[in-house]
């Protein structure tokens, strides 16, 4: 082939390449430092500086940490293993004092014997609390997640199974109160008999039953009081409570400040302003001394000081979570209210399946946010001298064995609450992706 026919053919390939790996400073975490930590001057200074003060933070806390004592008796016997080991004066943690009193910062004055119990009831709820978690899952497990408050009641407190049994039946009488009387007279006469059903059977008919019932069938457990609860256990139960409780609630303030209805929105204006107006530890206050004058004389019927605080958390926290869903039902255009006007549905129906679903899921981050200050407010019922895990801690520290303790027992409360914190924020992430890719479908 002549030189001149050499550069009017065109090459073609016939055969393709084996594929190659990328390079090793593109790929894992080379690539990953190199863009987010080394991608320009900038940065660089800054990735140093960071560094420095990382290092400035942590070079006393982590010697001190890692020289930690985790068998002794006292601080005196600690002190004296730590100059044994590493010199008098040496900076070492005094880790014993978890595992000597491990139990009483998890569950406070529990009974020793039934300590399976609370763990029990966390296992029940997370069981209970995957079906509306997780999409995936079946449906029809729904039914363990209404039944599950009631035997997590009955495995915390105690006493007779039947008492829970009857309370989850009067729950569903109201439904089905609800559904008869909606088929029958309207929604208006629908609520009012899902309220009315329950308050009589609750005042004539649920005590001699459930007595009844324990005296033919005697399932109980060992009763505890609830000045027992303590530690961990004890905010658990008030967060977790109230996280569940005020949601709902939330929703339906958000939904009644909105509404045309004056009366309606004025009421819910004023509750959720006054609420949000006051500090959490009045009406702390307000649950454990002014509430007493507006319940019922008959110690049947009155709450003890936990129901009474997971109710003013509750309480406290739907206000918050009624603004959040209220500014998510804001962003929603105005358009997919009129599309659902013109397909026929009602506003029940259009809230339920077009509005609700797409407010709550521009709030997730704010109702996540919440859920997160609400988990770490629950250290404020040690002001009405309930022992949350910091009153527990003080309690420990001013015993004779373990009088000069301070930060171990801090270190320790901040990484629990940390853990629990930071996995709602990590589900909150999870979720926002899941909810986007499900949106651009």
């Amino acid at each position: 082939m002549s030189d001149l026919e050499a550069q009017t053919i065109a090459f073609s390939r016939d055969t393709m390449l084996p594929s190659a790996p990328p390079p090793a400073r593109e790929t894992g975490a080379v690539r990953w430092v190199r863009a987010n930590l080394l991608s320009g001057p900038l940065n660089v200074i800054l990735t140093l500086l960071a560094l420095w003060l990382l290092w400035t933070a942590l070079k006393d806390i982590l010697p001190w940490a890692w020289r930690g004592i985790w068998r002794a008796d006292n601080v005196g016997e600690c002190r004296t293993i730590r100059d044994q080991l590493y010199g008098p004066g040496v900076p070492a943690a005094c880790w014993a004092v978890l595992t000597e009193r491990w139990r009483q910062l998890v569950f406070g004055f529990y009974p020793a014997s039934g300590i399976w119990r609370p763990p029990l009831a966390l296992i029940v709820f997370l069981l209970a609390i995957m079906p509306v978690l997780f999409s995936g899952l079946s449906k029809r497990l729904l039914w363990l997640s209404a039944a599950a408050p009631f035997a997590m009641f009955w495995l915390v407190w105690g006493g007779s199974i039947w008492g829970p049994v009857v309370a989850a039946l009067v729950v569903a009488l109201g439904g089905v109160a609800f559904v008869l009387a909606e088929r029958a007279g309207g929604r208006l006469t629908a609520i009012l008999a899902a309220v009315i059903a329950p308050i009589l059977f609750l005042a004539f008919l649920q005590g001699p039953i459930a007595d009844a019932l324990a005296r033919a069938i005697p399932i109980a457990l060992p009763v505890v009081r609830s000045a027992d609860i303590g530690g961990f256990t004890l905010s658990v139960i008030i967060g977790l409570s109230g996280i569940t409780l005020s949601l709902p609630l939330g929703v339906v303030l958000a939904l009644a400040r909105r509404s045309d209805m004056p009366l309606i929105s004025k009421l819910a204006v004023a509750y959720i302003e006054t609420i949000r107006g006051v500090p959490l530890i009045v009406w702390l206050f307000v649950a454990q001394l002014i509430l007493n004058y507006f319940l019922p004389r008959d110690a049947a019927w009155k709450p003890d000081l936990v129901l009474r605080v997971i109710i003013m958390v509750t309480l406290f926290s739907a206000a918050y979570i009624a603004e959040v869903v209220r500014g998510g039902l804001a962003a929603v255009p105005k358009g997919q209210l009129e599309a659902a006007d013109a397909m026929g549905l009602d506003y029940w129906q259009s809230m339920r399946l077009i509005v609700l679903p797409q407010a709550l899921r521009i709030s997730i981050p704010g109702i996540v946010n919440s859920f997160i200050g609400l988990f770490k407010d629950t250290t404020l019922v040690s002001i009405i001298s309930m022992f949350d895990p910091i009153r527990i801690a003080s309690t420990i520290r001013a015993t004779t064995d373990w009088g000069g303790i301070y930060w171990e027992l801090y270190v320790f409360i901040g990484l629990v609450f940390f853990v629990f914190c930071f996995s709602m924020s990590r589900y909150s992430i999870w979720l926002e992706r899941q909810l986007e890719r499900d949106h651009r479908r």
